[in-house]
């Protein structure tokens, strides 16, 4: 029998054929299971319930799993894992640039995704830190965290992805301090994810892009080589 405090997940596939065998695989390995056949289902679940970590399948009919994925880790920081098929790579990078812990490929080993799960449950700490949603003016710029935004002083509004956003907002938090790969991961995912480390540089490369930081002579995002990266620019809070 599977104990009441033993980690909930849910899993949100339209194929019945995975979604049942999983439920029943991971339950005999100790696990509470809740099923969803789209993302609608999924969000009625988490209205109602304790989700510790949730499997979602990217291809699904309506709304994709891409999206419901963004929800999760934005408003809940619930942890995801991502099925997906071997043909969706940039899928699955953009999974990972939107917060998702991890992802398999179908067809896929169920002891896989198990030794996956437990290894995302371990990364998740007690609690998760809060990012700051206050607009913050930098060097030319601010930051709306709330609309995923930046600003310029001509006007212009920049979007953000969600990965953009939250990095941008742990440099913000701490400007003139060096933050390793590491310390950012924890701080825009709330969990460590140590094999995924290098997705921060592919988030500051972008980021640079949109602020025009990735010219020679400017210079607002530091690398600091061995160390991590560090918010040159001075940081004013705005109400």
């Amino acid at each position: 029998m599977t104990a009441p405090s033993a980690p909930q997940i849910l899993i949100v596939d339209d194929a019945r054929d995975v979604r049942e065998p999983l439920g029943l695989y991971l339950r005999k390995r100790g696990f509470r299971t809740r099923l969803a056949a789209n993302a609608a289902e999924a969000r009625r679940i988490m209205a109602e319930a304790v989700i510790h970590l949730a499997v979602v399948d990217i291809m699904m009919p309506g709304e994709s799993g891409l999206n419901l994925c963004h929800d999760l880790t934005r408003e809940g920081g619930t942890p995801v894992i991502l099925l997906t098929a071997l043909t969706e790579q940039a899928d699955r990078i953009n999974g990972l640039d939107i917060g998702a812990d991890d992802y398999v490929t179908k067809p896929f080993d169920p002891r896989e995704l198990v030794s996956r799960i437990q290894a995302v449950l371990r990364r998740v700490p007690a609690s998760q830190p809060q990012p700051s949603t206050l607009r913050r003016r930098f060097a030319t710029f601010v930051h709306d965290p709330l609309r995923e935004l930046l600003l310029t002083d001509q006007g212009q509004e920049i979007e953000l992805t969600s990965g953009e956003n939250r990095l941008l907002g742990a440099l913000l938090d701490h400007p003139g301090e060096t933050l390793s790969r590491m310390h950012l991961m924890d701080l825009i995912r709330g969990r460590e994810a140590r094999a995924y480390d290098r997705a921060v540089d592919n988030l500051i490369s972008r980021l640079r892009r949109k602020i025009g930081d990735d010219a020679r002579e400017t210079r607002l995002i530091v690398t600091e080589w061995g160390g991590g990266y560090r918010m040159a620019a001075t940081v004013e809070e705005l109400r």
